[in-house]
This record gives structure tokens, sequence and C-alpha cells, in this order.
């Protein structure tokens, strides 16, 4: 059984998203691909799982691979592949969702004004692995793009690969 996550917007702090032409078959060939990419990037301690995703404990879910890294505990990349007509959808969300313990204690600090300042809290060495880490899975989507967009007789060239949110992966 699929672990259930509720994905709320106000954890989301970077995003990417695409939407292929005529790709409306190419959802389980991009979840077979995403694992395997991440798998090869031997990256230790990045691992990937499926989950189903909603916004509201008990709303409407959808399938995601999840992708964590144990060095970033508070960070999580949800990359989700769908139908929308004769089209997919494909889209990634950096999320930050940390403990009950770091959570109430940001609050705390920041007088309640954010949840998250502790794990915002990152020195030089861990802002390197979360950039690493994002850019990596976001390459991982591209190359998974890029392939869809082939067999699509589609131009890859001409897609935005920009990120939208504080990083700016591209």
């Amino acid at each position: 059984m699929q672990r259930r996550v509720v994905l709320k917007d106000e954890k989301i702090i970077d995003s990417w998203s695409i939407l292929i032409e005529n790709a409306q078959d190419g959802k389980d060939d991009f979840y077979k691909e995403i694992p395997r990419l991440i798998r090869d990037s031997q990256v230790p301690g990045l691992r990937t799982e499926m989950v189903k995703v909603s916004s509201a404990l008990f709303g409407k879910s959808r399938e995601y691979i999840m992708v964590y890294n144990d060095n970033l505990r508070d960070y999580r990349i949800y990359i989700g592949a769908r139908k929308y007509g004769r089209n997919l959808d494909v889209s990634w969300y950096l999320c930050c969702e940390p403990g009950l313990f770091k959570r109430t204690l940001s609050e705390l600090l920041t007088q309640g004004t954010s949840d998250k300042a502790l794990s915002f809290y990152l020195n030089v060495f861990k802002q390197q692995d979360l950039v690493a880490y994002t850019t990596l899975v976001h390459h991982c989507v591209l190359k998974a793009v890029a392939d869809i967009m082939a067999a699509n007789n589609q131009d890859f060239s001409k897609i935005e690969r920009k990120s939208r949110g504080f990083l700016g992966i591209s």
C-alpha cells in the first residue's frame, strides 16, 4: 500500500512543470524512468518512493514519486505526471517539511510567523547540497521529458527549463 502524503501550498518552495502535447500515454514510462535515472546518479542517501498526494487529509489524491535525501531530511521533491486530455502534464515540487519538533521550535523562535525558520537555516555546505539535490532531480525529469518528446517528434530545445521559486534551478 502506498503512503499517503498531504501537501499544502505553503510547503512548496520551488517548482517546475510542462505540458507535453499528444503524450497522454507517456505516464507509465515516465514513472519507470525517473527512479532509474535517480538510482543511476549514484548519489548516496537519495531515495525514491511512490506516494499518494492530496491537498487535504480526506481529499482526492494523485500518484507522485517522492524523492528524499537522507542528508536533507526536511526537503522532499514530489514528481508527478498525469494525463491531461491528449497531453501529459509533468511537474515537480520542492517542499520544506520540517518535523514536529523543528516546526514547533521555529514557531516559538519567530513568534508564530514561520514554521520553517530552522529548516531554512542552512550552512554553506547544506545550501550547496540542496541546490545539487534539486538540480539533479530536475535534470532527471528533463531527461525523461526529452525522451517522451523525442518519441513524439517534438523539439525539446524550445522548452522552459528554469524552475519557479527561490532556487531558480535550470
